[in-house]
């Protein structure tokens, strides 16, 4: 999953970076409003995290001005400012959630967890995704194949998951890379392919059936057809 978080002090920013990356996200950072407008109408993001205090453009105006074009992606708003008549306003101006600071991390976990499950629909609403005998559970994060436990990265994960939500189709490089490094993808040309080939040694090494499959010209697929 790919997350915009629109934060401007240092320290939150940081804090919450470094976590959801460990979770396997991919994250890009805008710091004014303005930046924050333009990453979210050029790139394509599973959830934005939105701070209210921002240069430029607030972030009740990105949401309003976000949802005013169309732009649906879920905005999970995170702000100081927690009076009853904040929230309504943060909520009537286009987000999807409201979440105060300080707040417990595992709190924002779980609200990014249901806020991606309600965007993308029935097909990921499960916490275990399956293809043949591959298992993977997005809580636990825990993949088996064959009953045969599968140690996986953060980003072997990651990619491994994006896969799943998406069986049978292909998926070029650049959809894959940017879901799952973010920009980070355009400084590393080969990064893609490195980690299919460490996917593929340890999902498909030593099966009779193997289920992750190059499709020339465009890129790879994860299927059980071949």
């Amino acid at each position: 999953m790919r997350i915009l978080v629109v934060e401007d002090e240092p320290n939150v920013v940081d804090f919450i970076e470094q976590g959801l990356k460990e979770e396997g996200y991919a994250v890009d950072v805008a710091t004014d409003g303005e930046l924050a407008l333009s990453f979210a109408q050029t790139y394509p993001y599973d959830l934005i995290i939105l701070d209210i205090m921002l240069p430029r453009l607030d972030g009740r105006q990105v949401a309003r001005t976000l949802r005013t074009r169309g732009l649906t992606t879920p905005i999970l708003m995170l702000t100081a400012l927690d009076q009853v008549d904040d929230r309504v306003a943060g909520l009537d101006s286009g987000a999807d959630d409201y979440l105060i600071k300080p707040f417990a991390y595992r709190e924002l976990l779980a609200r990014i967890r249901a806020r991606t499950r309600t965007y993308a629909g029935e097909t990921i609403a499960a916490n275990e995704l399956k293809l043949a005998d591959l298992s993977l559970n997005r809580l636990t994060r825990q993949v088996e194949r064959g009953q045969q436990e599968i140690t996986l990265t953060a980003k072997e994960f990651a990619l491994l998951e994006f896969f799943m939500l998406h069986p049978n189709q292909a998926l070029s490089r650049t959809q894959l890379g940017e879901h799952v490094w973010g920009q980070d993808y355009y400084n590393q040309s080969n990064v893609v392919d490195v980690y299919v080939g460490y996917l593929r040694r340890k999902i498909d090494d030593g099966r009779a059936a193997p289920l992750l499959h190059t499709v020339r010209g465009v890129g790879y697929k994860l299927s059980a057809e071949g």
